[in-house]
């Protein structure tokens, strides 16, 4: 621990991390045999230049840089701690931009931020379980923003048939080089602009069940062992909850 929060402290310290992470992204990705299932989803709204947001759980974010397409701009809504900052710096090896929000810190700032860069005609990704959990349950933020910007949520995730379940709160899946892997599209999820609470909490658990119907899906295809959401009433901040109260974003 008290090395973890060394690395969290020192810039320096933090830059190499960052490196070495993107080195070891590049590097699964060039040894391994991926399959793509549902490419044709996202495929439809770039080729019409077409804005959405990008929906995956944080213990899946480390393959996600090259499930998108270059050419296409996209934002992350990254914790403004330390720890996203390393979040950050990783995803700008591949020209990910980011928007700094949490529930404790800018969430106003970061929802206005996001619905502009969706009407500018941006893509906008988000964990809904991240910063702190509770894993692989969806918060109210994402279906929020999809109301205001009035764009679809579409769901990703990917597994490898080599690969490390780290111990932290998301069971953060650590993929290894000549691996087998899989990443998966789900059907986009619309959020109407007039939802109330009621459909609001429906469209919020559409997303969850949809994101963890495929997440399970890819750990089958690579014949791991699904990992599981926590419980509902697992303590944790989600980074789109000072969303929920935002009525107006512009």
């Amino acid at each position: 621990m008290k090395l973890a929060r060394r690395i969290l402290r020192s810039d320096t310290l933090r830059r190499f991390l960052c490196a070495i992470a993107a080195s070891h992204i590049r590097l699964v990705r060039a040894t391994g045999r991926w399959r793509v299932v549902g490419a044709e989803i996202p495929r439809r709204f770039w080729d019409q230049g077409k804005p959405f947001i990008l929906c995956f759980w944080h213990g899946r974010l480390l393959m996600m840089p090259y499930g998108w397409r270059r050419s296409v701009p996209i934002r992350m809504l990254i914790s403004s701690h330390r720890d996203g900052q390393i979040i950050a710096r990783t995803v700008a090896h591949f020209g990910i931009d980011t928007i700094a929000g949490s529930s404790s810190r800018g969430g106003g700032a970061a929802l206005r931020a996001m619905v502009r860069a969706l009407e500018r005609g941006e893509c906008i990704g988000i964990t809904p379980d991240g910063p702190q959990g509770p894993r692989m349950r969806a918060s109210r933020g994402i279906v929020n923003v999809a109301r205001l910007a009035q764009v679809p949520i579409v769901p990703a995730t990917y597994s490898a048939s080599r690969r490390s379940l780290l111990s932290s709160w998301d069971r953060f899946v650590l993929a290894w080089p000549l691996a087998s892997s899989v990443f998966i599209w789900g059907e986009p999820i619309t959020v109407p602009a007039n939802a109330d609470e009621a459909a609001l909490e429906r469209a919020r658990e559409q997303v969850e069940d949809r994101l963890n119907d495929i997440t399970r899906k890819a750990d089958l295809l690579c014949r791991q062992p699904a990992v599981e959401p926590a419980g509902r009433d697992t303590p944790g901040t989600l980074p789109q909850a000072s969303l929920e109260s935002t009525s107006g974003a512009r």
